[in-house]
């Protein structure tokens, strides 16, 4: 650890936290001409970087291509089986890491006026942090430390080499079977990952279906899919024991037994706040997270909190809008509200998933029989049919008067898609609204158009505006 001589004199702006908020809202601050310093007690870039998004959809890429090779027939290309390499799949993780860490490093931030420290960050008082044997003075501070993989209480499993996202990279084989507790986005991208990859898969949830923050007709396909794929689903099966056994985990629930190689914990994620010395600093926190209010200051009016500290969404791309908003909020004048809902997400297995807005379920609670909701499948759009991609569809959530509350996306693509249903729904946008912009044929976004397109016809064609069509339509004649 080294600290800048400069230290010793108060800086503007302290981030605790080398994830996606601190970076964004250190890099921020440094822009506004700020004295700034980011603290990390690990590596900075967070788990994004080095053992989240960047490594898991690396992984995805590679086993989606062996997937692409295993049935390339349906394509007119023979091509056999793929031959998967471990190690070589581990190299280009490595590789993309560090392509990326490259414009997150010590030395760039340093190059930005940026002074990056690594060590742990231990509040002695609201202004004042120890960092080993050496102190730093802030006007103000972000806490921004992120999460970290949530162990649940199951009897046996603290005697169990398992998993979690982060030490999944390090393995040095694959498995030939992987048992999974969590069907999370985490815990079903890296089961259809490993499947297709060649590991026998059984993925453990407890409740009553998979991806349970999504739309039920979402779980529901992505499961059929996985099970397609050769991924065994287990679900109203709590987890009651792990043990092993000559080598191998065997997992209890009820009277059933399923024995793996390897143990995938993907049970979501908890804050990383403990042993930073808050209450020193007067901050109240819980087990749960941060709390912030509406512009994101805790319960010390000149420290503030972003990301997945907090306990909101825990999503790359909302931590780092948060840490630009708390950068704004800490330094400028006046307040912009750092709390949004409808965060929209993905989860990236095939086909992606991508969400926007309020679920249906989520808009009747709050607007009751006032909802309507609208499904169009994937295979209207002719691009599905060109790349064989027709098990999709697009729901969206409206009002009656057709603006839109809410969207989600089963598709090849549906990560790049959800944006223009997020705009739509942040700009409280009618549905059909969507059908007025040219969509470029022949893609999957071309979908949203012609939803959008049928939405209006419907309505137009429908209750008085529709008699008032037709009886048009007659004098016309």
């Amino acid at each position: 650890m080294t600290i800048p001589a400069s230290a010793l004199l108060p800086y503007d702006f302290v981030v605790i936290g080398g994830g996606s908020a601190g970076l964004t809202a250190a890099r921020f601050a440094a822009r506004l001409g700020r004295r700034v310093a980011i603290v990390e007690a690990n590596r900075l870039g967070g788990d994004c970087t080095w053992t989240g998004c960047v490594p898991s959809k690396t992984l995805i890429r590679s086993a989606n291509f062996a997937h692409e090779v295993r049935f390339a027939r349906r394509y007119g290309i023979d091509s056999g089986q793929p031959g998967v390499d471990w190690p070589a799949i581990r190299a280009r993780m490595n590789s993309v890491i560090q392509e990326i860490y490259t414009s997150e490093s010590e030395e760039q931030l340093r190059e930005e006026g940026i002074d990056a420290i690594l060590a742990p960050a231990h509040f002695i008082d609201p202004h004042t942090l120890r960092l080993r044997d050496s102190t730093v003075f802030g006007k103000r501070f972000l806490i921004a430390t992120g999460a970290r993989p949530s162990i649940p209480n199951i009897p046996g499993l603290d005697q169990v080499n398992y998993l979690t996202y982060e030490t999944v990279w390090d393995i040095d084989c694959l498995p030939q079977r992987l048992l999974v507790i969590g069907g999370g986005p985490v815990g079903c991208e890296l089961a259809q990952a490993f499947a297709r990859l060649g590991t026998e898969v059984t993925l453990f949830e407890a409740t009553n279906r998979i991806l349970g923050q999504d739309e039920p007709e979402v779980s529901k396909l992505i499961a059929e899919m996985l099970v397609s794929e050769g991924v065994e689903i287990v679900l109203r099966h709590p987890v009651e024991l792990v043990r092993t056994s000559n080598g191998k985990v065997i997992i209890t629930s009820g009277i059933h037994e399923w024995t793996g190689d390897s143990l995938l914990v993907a049970a979501g994620r908890l804050p990383n706040l403990e042993g930073m010395g808050l209450e020193n600093a007067g901050v109240t926190y819980s087990r749960n997270g941060l709390p912030v209010d509406r512009f994101l200051r805790t319960s010390q009016r000149h420290i503030y909190g972003a990301g997945d500290c907090t306990g909101g969404p825990q999503f790359t791309h909302y931590a780092g809008w948060q840490g630009f908003m708390a950068a704004r909020n800490a330094l400028l004048p006046g307040r912009s509200r750092g709390i949004r809902d409808g965060v929209p997400w993905g989860v990236f297995t095939d086909p992606e998933v991508a969400h926007a807005g309020l679920t249906e379920a989520e808009a009747r609670r709050r607007f009751g029989d006032k909802v309507q909701a609208m499904n169009w499948p994937l295979k209207n759009a002719d691009r599905a049919i060109i790349d064989g991609a027709g098990e999709g569809f697009i729901k969206a959530t409206t009002l009656a008067n057709g603006r839109l509350l809410g969207a989600s996306i089963v598709a090849p693509r549906a990560g790049e898609m959800i944006h223009e249903w997020a705009v739509a729904i942040d700009r409280r946008m009618r549905l059909g609204d969507l059908a007025s912009a040219i969509h470029t044929y022949p893609t999957y976004s071309m979908s949203a158009m012609q939803m959008a397109a049928e939405d209006s016809v419907s309505r137009l064609l429908s209750g008085y505006s529709g008699r008032v069509v037709r009886a048009l339509l007659r004098f016309s004649k």
